[in-house]
């Protein structure tokens, strides 16, 4: 099992960015994929974008394509989301998680080991 801590949200304005980090311990996180998703409130968990056990392969959802980058720091059991160009539509709790494999896609059932998540306000 991993063990995951999201931290880096935080209330901005649109337009800005933010860069969440996710700190991995436990079990082996450099052999997995990692996650993002996030829950607005009403709304159901979305997937955001996945990124393979090496940080060579990512694939983003369409709403966020292009404003937001996946990377990871195996060094360091750790992983990042780089937020730009926001909009208040992006405003929600920010989850990541690692799954079973090394590669892994938008299916949240496809990850078993979820962060406690980190809010993001989004003001326009």
């Amino acid at each position: 099992q991993v063990q995951l801590v999201e931290s880096g949200g935080g209330l901005v304005q649109a337009g800005g960015s933010l860069r969440l980090t996710c700190a991995a311990s436990g079990r082996t996180f450099t052999s997995v994929a990692m996650g993002w998703f996030r829950q607005a409130p009403g709304k159901d968990r979305e997937f955001l974008a996945t990124i393979n056990w090496s940080g060579t392969r990512t694939y983003y959802a369409d709403s966020v394509k292009g404003r937001f980058t996946a990377s990871r720091d195996n060094a360091k059991n750790t992983g990042y989301l780089q937020m730009n160009n926001l909009k208040p539509d992006d405003t929600a709790v920010y989850y990541c998680a690692t799954a079973a494999y090394g590669y892994s896609n938008s299916m949240e059932t496809s990850y078993h080991d979820w962060g406690q998540g980190t809010q993001v306000t989004v003001s326009s």
